[in-house]
């Protein structure tokens, strides 16, 4: 002993041990515990707890941008070199149980010598359990049962400790000691119980599962006996309630996600904060914090879940859930030691909810799986693939399993070619869910390749007898047109379809259209081509004889015909909206290997599937008619700028004016207004350029803020710094053309002379004016510029606010594209005049001021609006499925479309707030599948005695169906199959085939359209094409339409036959372009939407100050209910943080700097608000990425980071800085953005279930206020009125908001 305390005081004097840890072995050796305190922990003489006094929660903290040596006080004992050499030096940690050594919390088991030991306890007369039979300790399976109470666990070195974290698996020895009592005996008070020490080692500890109750069964294996535990002792309760903890949480976590498969990170962390712990165990809430603390075991007891499943089910590790928090916490998937003990919860052997289709949709999606199936199967099924890595994987074949019996090995056939289900490698399922799955908001998309056109495909000669027949109908110049002609032995006529062969055999033939033939040295014909749905979108899911018309055409010789074909125009039948749910047959024609149909004309780079136009030929030229040469020749034709109406009195010797220009089908007259690039012109004043945030990285004090160095880059996401200019305004002054030398006009460059306006952004008074003005005003000026007709993007409409008959903010609100001025703006002087005489509009002068009174003859320009008020429509009768709160139909309302009769939603909460908001609708809070049943079946009304809509009620079908379900199918068979045709994806196609409405839409995230290589996809088209619907798919980008949110939707949009089918509106708002990657790959093909503006603008990006920078202030740990604009509320709903003290610590630590998060928090002992005190986070390993900080200390805060394996014993709890972020921070972008503030001029991440600080959302804190955005401020950032009311508790409304 004295050589022990000679060593440890030789590493004292070198700092490799603290004070603390000698006293304590000194103690330990003496047996007495003089100056320890109850928990363990030692003050010495004139040392403080920490190396930095505890701050309090309320106190200010520094920016991280404070320079070195005044980030916070230090203590006298915590002088500089001691705490670098601290910091450099991994602290020392007990060989056994792998505790810090000089960690306050570290203590001691303190036994009573009297007691007794194993065998000399395990004959207690108290126990009665032998006889004289002594073998019974030779056999495992005939070990003698106990329950022990107030028990304690400990090493060898007398260390308590956890004996869940490994130890015993790494034949760590462990002991325990305690009240041993008989297995009949439920009372876990010590009477009766036989006291004993050092039990053990221990060889194993199992769980028996919770026996329907809410406590689990806890045991000890010995050499000698099985112990059940029951209540621990005092001293080691702390740390036996975190394993009851653990426990009761992994049953939580396994039920939750049994039953709701789909839910988010967010929805779980509201299930575990929501639940109430049993009553009799050691804790009484759980935190995110639990979660992560636990995660590791959760993780290993939801595998000992699914390794108990089918294996054709969906395992519970692949959810978007279990990902999140394997990828946060740093969780080791495959470790074989936790699966022996899992814990046992009874399986949800209920499946999916059957859905209900029509015929038609039923068939679609049986006849595509069941080909896939087989194809499957004729390959001997897809081989599992695994890491390699894991433990799972060196793991043997257990030899029990279906997949081992079938093995050649063990005696089967090997037909199945599936590895042992013992040996699911969780790594690849993570991984193939992943990829399935992800595509971040601002993914740049890969290269494609380019869609192939019919015309630049290779053909072969096939043919050499041809002969016309007939005389020539009509010659031009060396042409001869002909209406017959004779290839081998058939006839061919104009109108007429063939095939034609393509010079790679395995493609196959190519169908066109004859529409001319003739002969000009060589017999030809001009082929107008169709495309097989294989070539569409549609890819494999389309019917093999259904053909599609497309603008591409070319001339050909005759001697490429194969042969004649019979292609059949399939017209909609005159009762078609009333045929939904009738047509029990997918086929539309036999397949007799010549024929075809077509129905639709396709447009392939907006995948767009319409009604064929109608092009009516001219009587003379019937024999050479070609629509697609019409309809291609009328599209150069619009994208060609054209003058008219030459100013003869107005010439100039090097000029010609006009009084009408054209393009793309809009007249432009000399006074209107227009749309240019932001490169159009420049502006008198130059551009105040945007706050670039320097680095700041060398001021930083790296001790207090040692995770800033991860603040690399000055990208923050959120934020529009790098948000394009919106289009420039300007006043056509005049309208002209160059002479040429001849001195005739050159029209094919026209040119316009503009008035420039100014946006409030574009004065000198910067972008901060463009807040406080009226996003539609806009300033005169007498700058003029000329521009190029062909850069023109659209017109607009700006008149003098005085001008008008209404108020202005009736003008702006009355139609699109409208803005006004008030006054001019002179850039030379930097001041604002009233407008000239000649800015004001000839027709609009004298009018009512802008105060709405005044009175006068409209103007020729009132004309066609009045006219467009008449035209319109009424409004369609929708149903909204799958409905929320409303969302969607609120904006259909907004947008005057539509009413909205019908809602359905099976969650309450929203349907009351759906209630609430449209009062005259009726919602079922249902199923959906139900519903249909009911009305199929000719049903009038529910259950509820509400009216059902009924066949050509409903017309216009919207909803958002929800598709996670298809996340981690990896395989077709017989499972994946049935979970897809009881999707609700399904179930909302039956709705649209029963009802046949006018107009449908499915609005979902933007992963819709890369769902298992876009499957999903291909099917809803394959489906509504065979409808015969016309439709589109796109996917649009919120922020662009005036929010201040990125949220990437995708939409499918059909209409029936007869109406048109809509394009996308064109952006209104400018946005970040990495949040503006709206480009689609489906098989490699790039499909984009209609839009022609790309991410240019009509206005400027909407940001976090426009949404909500006039909203009241909120208490800081307070989020009330949803509050209208500029109306504090009066009862403001309760503690949204109560009990989260540490979440509101770090809350209040992240600075107000624009793109502060946790990387900025400071690593110091905070006392919070419950009395409780962090510690600092302890950098223990060297960080083989990262290196060292500046001042030569540890970045490392697990094993991992220098390439080790992790080692539980590492983690660390209750640190301001959350210890799972720099541990698995390396590979996950440095987790950027988790607790970090939203920025004022910036915008939202895509609204989440409920804003988490570590959630998906990322940044979630206020830009000032120390809490999470506010129901409102969500739903603002949404675009809900403030006027919209939403139902439920705080979590309900912030679900409701997302939903």
């Amino acid at each position: 002993t004295q050589d022990q305390l000679k060593n440890l005081e030789a590493k004292l004097k070198s700092s490799e041990l603290s004070t603390v840890s000698v006293v304590l072995f000194i103690c330990l050796q003496n047996g007495h515990s003089n100056g320890i305190s109850e928990n363990g922990s030692h003050k010495g003489n004139g040392e403080k707890e920490g190396d930095m006094d505890a701050e309090e929660e309320g106190d200010a903290i520094k920016s991280p941008s404070t320079t070195k040596g005044k980030g916070g006080r230090r203590s006298k004992a915590d002088s500089e070199p001691k705490s670098k050499m601290q910091a450099m030096t991994p602290p020392p940690k007990c060989p056994d149980c792998r505790q810090y050594l000089d960690d306050s919390d570290l203590k001691f088991f303190q036994g009573d010598p009297d007691d007794l030991d194993e065998p000399e306890m395990l004959t207690d007369e108290r126990l009665s359990l032998f006889d004289s039979n002594e073998d019974g300790f030779e056999s495992y399976d005939d070990l003698p049962q106990h329950k022990i109470t107030n028990f304690s666990v400990y090493d060898k070195r007398g260390h308590l400790c956890p004996f869940d974290s490994g130890l015993i698996e790494k034949n760590v020895e462990l002991y325990f000691s305690c009240a041993v009592k008989p297995i009949y005996d439920d009372n876990p008070c010590m009477d009766g119980g036989v006291p004993a020490k050092k039990l053990g080692p221990i060889n194993a500890w199992w769980i028996t599962g919770f026996d329907g109750g809410e406590k689990a069964l806890i045991g000890f294996t010995t050499a000698f006996a099985d112990y059940i535990l029951m209540e621990p002792s005092e001293e080691y309760s702390p740390i036996f309630a975190l394993m009851q903890e653990k426990i009761y949480m992994s049953k939580i976590v396994v039920e939750f996600l049994q039953k709701n498969p789909d839910v988010t990170y967010e929805d779980l962390l509201n299930k575990i904060e929501t639940t109430v712990p049993p009553a009799g165990l050691n804790f009484n809430r759980f935190t995110e914090d639990t979660l992560l603390r636990h995660a590791q075991f959760v993780v290993e007891q939801v595998e000992s879940y699914d390794e108990a499943g089918d294996s054709d089910e969906q395992p519970i590790i692949v959810t978007p859930c279990m990902r999140d928090l394997i990828k946060l916490a740093g969780v080791t998937l495959g470790k074989r030691w936790a699966i022996r003990h899992p814990t046992k919860i009874e399986k949800d052997l209920k499946g999916p909810t059957k859905a209900t289709t029509t015929k038609l949709v039923y068939q679609i999606f049986d006849t595509f799986f069941s080909d896939q199936i087989d194809q499957n199967n004729k390959d001997g099924g897809i081989k599992r693939q695994r890491c390699g890595v894991c433990e799972v994987c060196q793991a043997s074949d257990c030899g029990k399993c279906s997949a081992c019996k079938d093995m050649i090995k063990f005696g089967g056939s090997g037909r199945s070619k599936q590895a042992c289900q013992k040996r699911r490698c969780p790594n690849m399922a993570v991984k193939e869910a992943e990829e399935d799955e992800n595509i971040d908001e601002e993914d740049i998309l890969p290269l494609f390749k380019d869609t192939k056109k019919m015309s630049q495909a290779k053909k072969k000669q096939t043919k050499n007898k041809i002969a016309w027949v007939g005389e020539p109908v009509k010659t031009e110049g060396k042409r001869d047109y002909y209406m017959k002609v004779r290839v081998e032995n058939e006839v061919l006529e104009v109108g007429d379809y063939v095939s034609v062969s393509p010079a790679d055999p395995s493609n196959p033939l190519y169908l066109a259209r004859i529409t001319a033939l003739w002969e000009d040295d060589e017999m030809m014909f001009h082929a107008h081509w169709f495309c097989r749905g294989t070539d569409t979108v549609l890819g494999e899911s389309s019917d093999p004889l259904e053909l599609f018309l497309v603008d591409e055409c070319e001339d050909m010789q005759l001697s490429f015909v194969h042969e004649k074909v019979n292609v059949l125009y399939k017209t909609p039948s005159d009762n078609w909206f009333m045929e939904g749910g009738l047509i029990d047959d997918i086929k539309v024609i036999d397949d007799d290997g010549k024929s075809f149909f077509y129905q639709l004309w396709y447009e392939a780079d907006f995948a767009r599937f319409e009604t064929p136009p109608e092009v009516v030929p001219e009587e003379d030229c019937k024999y050479k008619f070609c629509a697609s040469c019409t309809r291609n020749k009328e599209k150069e034709e619009q994208e060609t700028p054209h003058v008219f109406e030459p100013l003869e009195d107005e010439e100039t010797d090097s000029k010609v004016f006009y009084s009408l220009a054209c393009l793309k089908n809009e007249q432009y007259k000399v006074g209107d207004s227009v749309y240019l690039p932001s490169e159009a012109f420049n502006f008198g004043v130059k551009a105040a350029s945007p706050m670039k945030r320097p680095h700041r990285k060398e001021d930083v004090d790296e001790d207090l803020y040692p995770e800033y160095y991860r603040k690399s880059s000055d990208y923050i996401k959120g934020s529009n710094l790098d948000a394009p200019e919106p289009f420039r305004v300007g006043r056509i002054k005049e309208i002209f053309c160059n002479k040429r030398s001849n001195g005739k006009s050159d029209t094919s460059e026209i040119k316009l002379r503009i008035y420039k306006f100014y946006r409030p952004e574009n004065t000198h008074k910067g972008p901060k004016a463009g807040y406080h003005t009226d996003i539609n005003q806009l300033y005169w000026s007498d700058e003029e510029a000329t521009v190029n007709m062909a850069d023109v993007l659209g017109r607009c409409r700006v008149e003098y606010g005085e001008d008008l008959v209404e108020s202005v903010q009736e003008y702006s609100t009355g139609g699109p594209d409208r803005f006004y001025f008030l006054e001019a703006y002179n850039s030379k002087s930097k001041s604002f005049e009233d407008p000239p005489n000649h800015a004001r509009s000839v027709v609009r002068k004298g009018k009512g001021k802008g105060k709405g009174k005044g009175k006068g003859k409209a103007s020729s320009q009132d004309v066609p609006e009045q006219e467009a008020q008449e035209l319109k429509v009424p409004k369609l009768r929708t149903l909204d499925v799958f409905s929320g709160c409303g969302g969607l139909s609120e904006g259909f309302h907004q947008a005057g479309i539509s009413e909205t009769n019908w809602a359905i939603e099976m969650w309450d909460p929203a349907a009351q707030a759906f209630r609430l908001n449209n009062p005259g609708t009726t919602v079922f809070t249902e199923d959906c599948n139900v519903l249909l049943k009911l009305v199929m079946s000719g049903e009038k009304t529910n259950s509820l005695g509400q009216k059902l809509p009924q066949k050509g009620d409903v017309e216009m079908l919207c909803g958002g169906p929800p598709c996670q379900g298809f996340s981690g199918m990896n395989r077709f068979n017989s499972r994946t199959y049935s979970k897809f045709k009881n999707s609700l994806v399904v179930s909302y196609l039956s709705y649209c085939d029963y009802y046949r409405p006018k107009f449908f839409l499915l609005e979902n995230v933007r992963n819709f359209v890369s769902f298992k290589r876009s499957m999903v996809l291909k099917l809803t088209l394959r489906c509504l094409v065979r409808m015969g619907y016309q439709c589109t798919f796109g996917v649009l980008q919120a922020g662009q339409y005036g929010v201040a949110q990125t949220r990437r939707r995708a939409i499918i949009l059909a209409a029936a036959p007869g109406e048109k089918l809509p394009r996308y509106p064109e952006p209104l708002h400018v946005f970040a372009p990495r949040a503006c990657s709206l480009n689609v790959a489906v098989d490699e093909k790039k499909y984009v939407t209609n839009v022609t503006r790309g991410n240019g603008g009509v206005y400027r990006t909407i940001t976090v100050r426009d949404t909500m920078s006039d909203l009241p202030e909120i208490p800081t740990v307070l989020v009330p209910e949803a509050y209208p604009r500029r109306t504090i509320p009066a009862n403001p709903q309760g503690p949204y943080l109560q009990g989260c003290a540490l979440v509101a610590a770090r809350m209040r630590h992240i600075p107000l700097a624009p793109g502060s998060d946790w990387r900025d928090l400071p690593n110091i002992e905070v006392r919070l608000r419950d009395g409780t005190t962090t510690k600092k986070l302890r950098y223990t390993h060297a960080d083989k990425k990262n290196g060292r900080s500046g001042t030569g200390a540890l970045r490392g805060v697990c094993a991992c980071a220098g390439g080790k394996p992790c080692d539980s014993a590492d983690r660390q709890f209750n640190t301001l800085i959350p210890w799972c972020l720099p541990h698995t921070g390396n590979r996950h972008n440095h987790w950027a953005g988790l607790y970090g503030r939203l920025e004022w001029d910036g915008f939202f991440s895509t609204t989440v279930t409920n804003p988490e600080p570590m959630g998906k959302q990322g940044r979630v804190l206020h830009p000032e206020q120390h809490r999470v955005v506010s129901v409102r401020e969500c739903a603002r950032s949404q675009g809900f009125p403030d006027t919209y009311r939403f139902f439920g508790n705080i979590l309900d409304k912030h679900r409701q908001v997302r939903i």
